[in-house]
């Protein structure tokens, strides 16, 4: 399930970080990374998955 989950956080990171955490901090900080650069989000996204 971490596969499909890393793929979806490539994809779309705040989607990804969602189906890990939820609406906690990590989504909202997920998103304002992703509007600021897409490559951050992605970043922030896999962190937050492959640590869990």
């Amino acid at each position: 399930m971490d596969i499909i989950k890393i793929i979806v956080a490539i994809l779309l990171p705040p989607l990804g970080v969602f189906l890990e955490v939820g609406l906690g901090k990590h989504f909202w900080l997920n998103i304002l990374l992703t509007l600021l650069g897409y490559i951050p989000g992605i970043v922030h996204a896999v962190y937050i998955i492959a640590r869990r």
